[in-house]
């Protein structure tokens, strides 16, 4: 009999920021690396005699915290990876949701009939992901075995191993980040002990999966939302200057559709539902020639703060500065602003240089992108 622990990667980018992993590389996050901590607490001794995990970093991050009390080799194998999501690879969910709803909806409801060109079917990852895990199990005869996937990756597994049906698969949750579960595999059959448990997470109180509202984005039209691009811009200059005193709409403007005019997606107006509600502005300049971008504005209106939405729009500077190949982003933060300072020092950023100017100090501020403990 051979005993397996089938568990579930650590939170990278694609879950914070709520876009589709699959085969897209992301870096892992700070909740994501106290979540590594504690699931190489729980597995510290846990007597295991081998050690797998996918190919792709999220999932060798988590498996690496685990070996942490262990001395056994990290063994890879690409079978184990998430599901191949084609062109929706990095494309943030809420998009998708707008743009492509029947197809979003079929991907999480249908699995046996959902199909997109360049992308893997449910059934194929089933079948290679199966074929990796039983061979790991008869080549462990007699032994333990820990073996980090992805969520989709595990529920296709899970499918195969446990003979459901596509109907009786939808009863199976996607399992939480470094949630475990455990099977055995005895001549030639798999049977789970229990599935998607979690309870080493209990300590970090993290709030509901699914709960926070997503939102979307589309390039703002300054002709048609100008007054309203005018009135963000005014209540995020009287949020970190306590009043409008030296305020000016037209320079805003004039800088917003240079800015959208050598590049539309540096310019984007964020959707709760159907209501915009915020703003993200980059310039596609600044910076660049010394590997950095730079934010202009990032904002979202009053009743739309402290509900965990900020960091959605955060992630699109994120992701698309990765992409664009750059090592950091910076942006101008007022000292007395104490709600976004607090905002972009919990997501990364730091201080390197500060300024006073007539309506007070100004910090500098840098997230650097990519690697280990960069969210």
């Amino acid at each position: 009999m051979t005993e397996i622990y089938l568990i579930r990667h650590i939170q990278a980018e694609g879950n914070l920021y709520v876009a589709m992993q699959g085969h897209w590389d992301g870096d892992e996050t700070a909740l994501g690396l106290r979540q590594a901590e504690l699931l190489g607490e729980r597995f510290r001794n846990v007597p295991l005699d081998a050690l797998y995990s996918s190919d792709l970093r999220r999932a060798r991050v988590t498996a690496a915290a685990i070996g942490k009390h262990h001395d056994l080799p990290l063994r890879c194998d690409r079978r184990l990876r998430e599901i191949d999501m084609g062109r929706w690879e990095g494309r943030f969910f809420a998009d998708l949701l707008h743009e492509e709803p029947e197809a979003i909806r079929t991907f999480l409801q249908d699995e046996e009939t959902w199909h997109m060109d360049g992308a893997e079917r449910y059934a194929d990852v089933a079948q290679r992901a199966m074929a990796a895990l039983r061979e790991i199990a008869e080549q462990n005869e007699g032994g333990a075995v820990a073996v980090v996937s992805h969520g989709v990756t595990i529920r296709c597994v899970l499918k195969a191993a446990l003979g459901l049906s596509w109907d009786e698969m939808k009863a199976l949750p996607v399992a939480d980040n470094t949630a475990v579960t455990h099977l055995f595999y005895e001549h030639g059959a798999f049977r789970a002990d229990f599935i998607n448990d979690a309870s080493h997470l209990r300590v970090l109180e993290l709030p509901p999966w699914g709960k926070t509202p997503l939102l979307r984005a589309e390039p703002l039209e300054l002709k048609r939302y100008g007054d309203w691009y005018a009135d963000c811009y005014a209540d995020a200059w009287r949020t970190a200057h306590g009043s409008l005193r030296g305020f000016e709409a037209e320079p805003y403007l004039r800088s917003a559709a240079e800015h959208a005019g050598r590049d539309p997606e540096s310019l984007l107006r964020f959707f709760c539902g159907e209501e915009p509600i915020g703003i993200l502005e980059t310039d596609p300049q600044r910076g660049r020639n010394a590997g950095y971008g730079w934010v202009s504005l990032l904002y979202l209106r009053p009743a739309y703060r402290n509900r965990g939405l900020g960091v959605q729009i955060l992630g699109r500077a994120v992701l698309r500065g990765k992409a664009q190949g750059l090592r950091a982003l910076r942006l101008n933060a007022a000292e007395k602003n104490a709600p976004a300072l607090a905002f972009y020092r919990k997501w990364g950023f730091r201080e390197l240089s500060s300024e006073n100017n007539s309506f007070g100090t100004l910090l500098l501020l840098e997230k650097k992108l990519g690697g280990v403990g960069h969210v």
